[in-house]
């Protein structure tokens, strides 16, 4: 029985032979043995995931065509429309001088920090400081059309 442990052992050792170093593969300057970017999400952001990031809203908006104000207004169709638009919300004195269009890089923007990007806004909210999650967020708000 004192040959098991040995066998077991070569056993071992030889399951590892034959597997080639991926690293040692690829060609030296081949774009494929670039580290990827530190700033690059491992999973591309969806739509779906926005979703799930949205959760995050309900407290405040709807997002339902034709759905209800909240303590914010109904986000359906935000994208692309008017800034301090809804109809039939209340919107702070500095959101209605703001102007503008609710395009993806606007709505970025203060989605990161809302009270920041807009002092004397209302939404009191800290903001989604991910920007992978602000980006599957704002899929999910342009789907919502």
């Amino acid at each position: 029985m004192r040959l098991a442990p040995v066998l077991l052992a070569g056993v071992l050792a030889l399951a590892g032979c034959g597997k080639a170093d991926p690293a040692a593969e690829t060609a030296p300057g081949d774009s494929a043995a670039a580290p990827a970017a530190a700033d690059t999400p491992a999973v591309e952001p969806t739509a779906a995931m926005g979703e799930q990031i949205f959760r995050r809203c309900v407290a405040c908006h709807t997002i339902d065509k034709d759905g209800r104000n909240g303590i914010g207004p109904n986000l359906h169709g935000v994208v692309g429309r008017a800034v301090a638009s809804h109809a039939g919300f209340n919107y702070s004195s500095a959101m209605k001088a703001k102007g503008g269009v609710w395009d993806v890089a606007t709505l970025d923007a203060y989605l990161a920090e809302p009270m920041k990007n807009l002092p004397g806004t209302r939404m009191a909210f800290a903001g989604v400081y991910d920007p992978a999650d602000r980006k599957a967020l704002l899929l999910y708000l342009e789907a919502q059309k």
